[in-house]
């Protein structure tokens, strides 16, 4: 394995079944490996979270528009923030 970028597209592609077979017995070999066992589990950790999608609490109506204000608000390089925006309420609670 050349990188532990390498390795995890390696184990995205074996899990897919869209590994070439020249690279199954490599990708296997560096699974035994503490980086390749560490990289398996985050993988199956992330693909647990993206599965689950269960939201611990429901958004308020208004979560987009809070939102959309709180990021109209963020200095960005080049853009100073909108200053109508800024001098609106002066907190802005998201839930």
């Amino acid at each position: 394995m050349e990188t532990p970028t390498r390795l995890q597209e390696n184990i995205s592609a074996m899990v897919d079944n869209e590994l070439p077979a020249s690279e199954v017995e490599l990708t296997l070999a560096a699974l035994s490996e503490p980086d390749g066992l560490a990289a398996w589990r985050m993988y199956h950790l992330v693909g647990d979270a993206l599965r689950a999608h269960q939201p611990e609490a429901e958004l308020s109506a208004s979560f987009a528009e809070r939102l959309a204000e709180c990021l109209a608000a963020e200095e960005l390089p080049g853009r100073p923030a909108d200053p109508a925006v800024r001098e609106g309420p002066a907190a802005v609670t998201l839930p």
